[in-house]
């Protein structure tokens, strides 16, 4: 979607469910059969469209599809590894850390994401009135949770207390959002260590109700702090501009590891001191925002005239 708007389109969504032995099969093998593009009901139903974005795995039967019934006119763009080659699109994206490469395989090191410039400046002129009267500057607290290669330890939570006690008492706005995977002991053992405190009146923490502040936080900090279990969250900090400052959780990959380095190298983020080091502080540095939306977008346009003989 993100890569769609920068392109200035308004682009139909088609979600794709296939039944589990067609989302077993993906994406070798065919679509689901109840997905006939003969049925109204079909995300495969006509007409043909000119451009199609197509992501995951389950997809790619779909988008081969839709190339075949529409005679080859559909410019197929497929966002990650399809896992079948590069023919599986006419155009196909993927990280650095990911090992396809071919003509049309274009590679970044961040993810396409929808924090657009103009999604981060409406936030700005329209302050969110939950934490519009914190102090300035102010720090955003950006939290994942568990996976594959990382966990969030004892040692972890409380090198994040440490941190927002920290950033509060500098006398700075502290604003915190936990994704979907934060552990709830992280979650209510930063509230209770801002409690303590007696800084609580400079820190927002989201808890889930009212709208999902978390573009807002990208738009208002003037520092990021952001847990280094997620690619998409680290490159929507990158693209802000402001400083971004790493934690790393317990465990970790190369993968990973090889992405922040590349990140630390283009001087778009630093890594925090070590969980049990003491004492940090936020420093401040300019980089050129790292946004990879904006060079899939323009490959996109240059692909798809080439496409057409324009």
């Amino acid at each position: 979607m993100g890569v769609a708007h920068e392109l200035g389109l308004e682009p139909q969504m088609r979600p794709v469910r296939p039944r589990a032995l067609f989302e077993f099969f993906a994406p070798w093998g065919p679509i689901d059969p109840r997905d006939n593009p003969a049925r109204p009901d079909s995300p495969l139903h006509g007409p043909w469209p000119d451009l199609v974005f197509a992501s995951g795995r389950v997809t790619v039967p779909y988008l081969r599809a839709i190339k075949r019934l529409s005679g080859g006119k559909t410019f197929t763009v497929f966002l990650q590894d399809p896992h079948i080659g590069p023919k599986a699109a006419d155009l196909i994206w993927v990280p650095e850390h990911d090992r396809l490469r071919g003509e049309n395989v274009l590679v970044t090191l961040t993810s396409p994401h929808h924090m657009r410039p103009s999604v981060l400046a409406e936030a700005r002129q329209s302050p969110d009135p939950r934490f519009a009267h914190l102090p300035q500057p102010r720090v955003g607290m950006v939290l994942g949770g568990p996976s594959g290669a990382h966990r969030f330890e004892a040692r972890d939570i409380a090198a994040l207390c440490d941190m927002a006690r920290e950033i509060l008492a500098s006398g700075q706005g502290l604003m915190v959002t936990p994704s979907r995977r934060t552990p709830s002991e992280l979650m209510d053992a930063l509230r209770g260590a801002i409690a303590e405190s007696g800084s609580a009146a400079r820190a927002f923490i989201w808890d889930g109700t009212g709208g999902n502040p978390y573009a807002q936080i990208l738009a208002q900090a003037s520092a990021l702090v952001v847990t280094a279990d997620s690619v998409n969250m680290v490159g929507e900090a990158v693209s802000t501009g402001v400083p971004v400052f790493i934690y790393e959780p317990t465990g970790g990959a190369a993968k990973m590891s090889g992405f922040l380095e590349k990140l630390v190298g283009a001087g778009a983020l630093r890594r925090l001191p070590d969980q049990r080091a003491q004492g940090w502080s936020l420093e401040r540095w300019d980089y050129p925002p790292v946004d990879a939306t904006v060079i899939i977008a323009a490959e996109v346009v240059k692909r798809y005239r080439a496409f057409r003989g324009m």
